[in-house]
């Protein structure tokens, strides 16, 4: 069976050893609640495609407790990106970051132009970041069935995933079911930007953020 606990040092110790081990451990975030592993073990996020029934093409983001830890595993945020980053992040924006040569991360998306890419996200969440800063980065997608509707309570995301997870931490309801925005860079598309995924943040307040102060913050 596997253990359902609220967030306390001794659940994220438990965690942390989980995680090390290349198990499965769901988190609450900021919008729903993640499933959660290792960044950098191929085996076990096999083991969240499988939990998930979710198809090998849909990425993985990778959960981060500060901006710092970005260059810590080998990711740049390119222009204007990392201008939105200041103004969005922590929160549900989640900007697509470009692999530098050593980064090791398992769960790197390959271009079309040979670069290798990584959607990542601060939550903004004390509880979610007291988990990051417990179990550093960590490999994540929502905590239910591919398809299915995402999990506001940890007890709809172990209705969805039963015992494929080790572990469950509870941090209480989230605040809905709508995920984050995905952002890319794109010199060629309008402002510099594509939305691949609009969320929690409105296409409209990322491409007026851009022009803000004379477009200060574009590419």
């Amino acid at each position: 069976m596997s253990a359902v606990c609220t967030v306390t040092d001794e659940s994220l110790e438990k965690a942390r050893r989980i995680i090390a081990a290349g198990g499965l451990v769901v988190i609450p975030t900021d919008t729903v609640y993640g499933v959660a592993c290792d960044p950098r073990n191929e085996a076990a996020i096999a083991k969240v495609y499988e939990a998930k029934r979710r198809p090998r093409f849909k990425a993985l983001q990778v959960l981060l407790a500060d901006t710092d830890q970005l260059d810590q595993l080998g990711l740049d945020l390119p222009a204007p990106l990392n201008r939105l980053a200041a103004q969005f992040m922590p929160g549900a924006f989640s900007p697509i970051a470009v692999a530098r040569g050593d980064c090791d991360l398992k769960t790197l998306n390959p271009t079309p132009q040979g670069a290798k890419t990584q959607g990542i996200r601060i939550p903004n969440s004390a509880v979610t970041l007291r988990v990051l800063n417990a179990l550093g980065p960590l490999a994540a997608s929502s905590a239910n069935r591919s398809g299915e509707e995402s999990a506001q309570t940890v007890e709809e995301a172990e209705a969805a995933l039963g015992d494929l997870v080790d572990l469950y931490l509870d941090g209480g309801p989230t605040q809905g079911h709508v995920a984050s925005t995905v952002v890319a860079a794109n010199p060629l598309s309008r402002d510099g930007i594509d939305i691949l995924r609009e969320g929690v943040i409105p296409q409209s307040v990322i491409r007026r953020a851009l022009h803000m102060n004379g477009g200060g913050l574009g590419a």
